[in-house]
This record gives structure tokens, C-alpha cells and sequence, in this order.
């Protein structure tokens, strides 16, 4: 940065374009009107990842523990996104969902989830097997809740309004890949084009790269993203599904199973069956990046995971690549389906930050440095939360800035 008075391109500087960056940009311009804010995407636009590769859920935050983030900015995030979206006229609906018992074994964790959502402040409604056709007449299983705050919306188009709306400078195509760094004096990034960026706060938004551009920043982030590959199908008879349908989840993993969800465009994805991706932006099994790879494999965690849950995993792995075990999984709760009604989808890839113990980062992650924060996990329901998330973001650094 050289000696004496540095000069600054911008006050603050967001290392990622999805729709965590865009809603801190957002924040921060909504905050301290006059803030001048830079957003640095490698790619080409907007939520070309995590952001514009999900199943466009509006999660009513029914899952997450009392008095996490994930709860407390969930429930918070839905109904602001329910608005964001209907006052600049984005696709979205507020449809409610099932989460549907078909074992014995799921009802006592299906009980739980009522008391979770009850304390969480979300309406839920009970149902027995034959109250479930009322609200989906193909779907089976012994008892279900309804969750009537879940919806659907577009994300991409979200990301897309707020890029507008932030008032923030886009630079599109700017992959960070040094950041010089001064004690209270900001950040000068290089990107892969040559040029420098230099900021009096540095923000790490960058989803499936957080932990490399904290490293860059010199800040140890503490964990590694570990990427998992969602993969998903289209239902070709669409007319089996009304809604949004999910199987009760296993409170030990942060996925929630093969569900059924209906997007804002009348289409049904199933999905996601989750598998380690073999490099960041690995969204089929074709894409390996060996240095990537061999970055996951180093981390210790990784090897924890695989010890403690191999047999988990063993089924998701049989799933990706047996259509007929997909197929079985999906017919638990519509049984009407048969394996020529799904068809692949493009997949997403999951950031799923890990720490060196195998413990998966359940909650969302937020860091700070010396002028820096660092979003370290925001997986799902990081796009339910991203307006709570980016005025959190947002806070820290108009602290910094001070």
C-alpha cells in the first residue's frame, strides 16, 4: 500500500456477489447513506452459484435451534422476504408446507419439531394420515405437520434487485486472488485482471471460497469448506405435487432430504440428494479439480465426517448414482411416481463450512478480523435470512469504519 495517506477506491469492500454480499452492500447503503461500497463477483453477474442454484424456498425456520441466528433470522428473513419481493413485484408465494412422517420411528422427531416451531414463534398445525390428502391427495404417510409461513420466490431476481437497489459499485469478472493487508488501514486486493481495490473494511462473502479469501486476508477462519453437491430432478408430471413437501429431517445432519417443492414457475424439483463434491464448483461428478480436492482431503475434519458417518453418506452416494434408489426415496412420500417421471436438474453445491474436529457448523458463522468480517457458513436458510444477515454484516463493519 506503500507509506504516508492511503487512498481509498471505497469505504467498504465485499469480496462475493451472491445474495449474502449483495444484501450487506444493501444494508450498509440503507445504513450510513453516503458509504461508498465496491462489490468484487468473479463471475460474470450475480448468483451464479449457491444463490441461483437452490430449490427458491422461502424456509419458515422451523428446524433451526430457539435463539440461534439460523432461527432468529429465518423467521425474521421469511416475512421480510415475503415483502421484499411483493414490493418490487418478484415472483414469489406463500404456500406452506408439509413435513411428512412415513416411519414409525420419524413420529417422535415430527412431535419435536411442533414444540421447536411453537417456540420459535411459527404456526404450525398437526395432522393425522388422513388430513394430509387435504392438502396433497397423492402424498402418504402416518402424520405430518403444516407449516403455512413457508413460500417460494425467485433468488437470482432477488440478488439481481438488491444489486440495483444497493446503490454499491459491481465489479463483474474480478476474482480476488492477493489481499494486502495494513493494521487499521483496510485491505488492498489484487484481482486475477491486475487490478487493485483498496478498502477501508474488507467483507468475505464468498460463499464456496470464504475460507481461501480469509486465508488470503490473513485470518485464520478456524474451519474449511467441505462442498457437497446437491442434486436434484424435475417432476414431469408436476400435477402430483401441489406444493412444498419434505420428509422429517435428521436433527444429526444439516440436510434435509429429498423433498418435493414447487418453484414460482409451476415446476416440481425433487431433491437434493447430497454428495461431497469433488471440487468447489463441482456440480457434477465430472468436474474434479485436484488441488481442491486434495485441500479437503488435508483437513482433518474431513476424516471425521467420513468415520462418523459413513453409512449416512453410503446412502446418499447410492442414491447419486442408482436412479431406481433415488427413485425409491422420492416414492416414500409419492408413491404414484415412477423413475421415468424424474428427469435431471441442474445441481447446487453446498458450502458447508467444517471444523478441525469433524463437528459440521450448524449455525450461521460470522468472524471479524482487524477490518475485516468473514461469512464463514451461511448455508441453507442463508436466502430465507440474507436482508437479517446483511444488516448484521453491516453493523459490524459501520463498527469498524467508527
Amino acid at each position: 500500500m506503500g507509506r504516508g495517506a492511503v487512498t481509498y477506491d471505497c469505504d467498504v469492500l465485499v469480496v462475493g456477489g451472491g445474495i449474502v454480499g449483495l444484501s450487506v452492500a444493501h444494508a450498509l447503503t440503507r445504513a450510513a447513506p453516503g458509504t461508498r461500497v465496491t462489490v468484487l463477483e468473479k463471475e460474470a453477474g450475480p448468483a451464479r452459484h449457491q444463490t441461483g442454484r437452490n430449490s427458491g424456498v422461502i424456509h419458515s425456520g422451523i428446524y433451526y435451534r430457539p435463539g440461534s441466528l439460523k432461527a432468529r433470522f429465518a423467521v425474521r428473513g421469511a416475512a421480510e422476504m415475503v415483502k421484499f419481493c411483493a414490493e418490487y413485484d418478484i415472483p414469489h408465494e406463500v404456500t406452506g408446507k408439509l413435513v411428512v412422517a412415513t416411519d414409525r420411528s420419524e413420529l417422535p422427531r415430527l412431535h419435536a419439531l411442533v414444540q421447536r416451531g411453537r417456540e420459535n414463534g411459527i404456526p404450525v398445525r398437526e395432522l393425522g394420515r388422513a388430513q394430509i390428502a387435504e392438502y396433497e391427495p397423492e402424498v402418504r404417510g402416518l402424520a405430518a405437520i403444516h407449516v403455512g409461513t413457508t413460500g417460494i420466490c425467485d433468488y437470482g431476481a432477488v440478488a439481481e434487485q438488491l444489486a440495483r437497489a444497493s446503490g454499491a459499485e459491481l465489479r463483474y469478472g474480478a476474482e480476488v486472488v492477493r489481499v494486502d493487508r495494513r493494521p487499521g488501514l483496510g485491505a488492498a486486493v489484487r484481482t486475477a485482471r491486475g487490478d487493485v481495490v483498496r478498502g477501508k473494511v474488507l467483507v468475505n462473502c464468498a460463499g464456496l471460497h470464504c475460507d481461501r479469501v480469509a486465508r488470503l486476508a490473513g485470518d485464520d477462519p478456524g474451519m474449511r469448506i467441505v462442498p457437497f453437491r446437491g442434486e436434484y430432478f424435475t417432476l414431469t408430471r408436476p400435477e402430483l405435487v401441489r406444493g412444498l413437501v419434505y420428509p422429517v429431517p435428521d436433527p444429526a445432519f444439516p440436510f434435509l432430504g429429498v423433498h418435493l417443492t414447487r418453484g414460482v414457475d409451476g415446476g416440481v424439483h425433487v431433491g437434493p440428494n447430497a454428495v461431497p463434491a469433488l471440487a468447489r464448483e463441482g456440480y457434477d461428478w465430472g468436474v474434479v479439480r485436484p488441488r481442491e480436492l486434495a485441500g479437503t482431503l488435508a483437513w482433518p475434519g474431513s476424516w471425521q465426517i467420513a468415520r462418523r458417518h459413513w453409512r449416512y453418506g453410503a446412502g446418499e452416494l447410492r442414491r447419486s448414482v442408482s436412479k431406481a434408489a433415488f427413485t425409491d426415496a422420492v416414492r416414500r412420500l409419492l408413491p404414484a411416481v415412477t423413475a421415468a417421471d424424474l428427469v435431471p436438474s441442474p445441481a447446487g453445491v453446498r458450502a458447508q463450512a467444517v471444523l478441525r474436529d469433524g463437528t459440521l457448523v450448524d449455525d450461521f458463522l460470522i468472524r471479524e478480523g482487524d477490518r475485516t468480517v468473514h461469512v464463514l457458513n451461511a448455508p441453507s436458510p442463508a436466502a430465507t435470512a440474507s436482508l437479517p444477515i446483511g444488516r448484521e454484516v453491516a453493523r459490524r463493519v459501520l463498527a469498524a469504519l467508527r
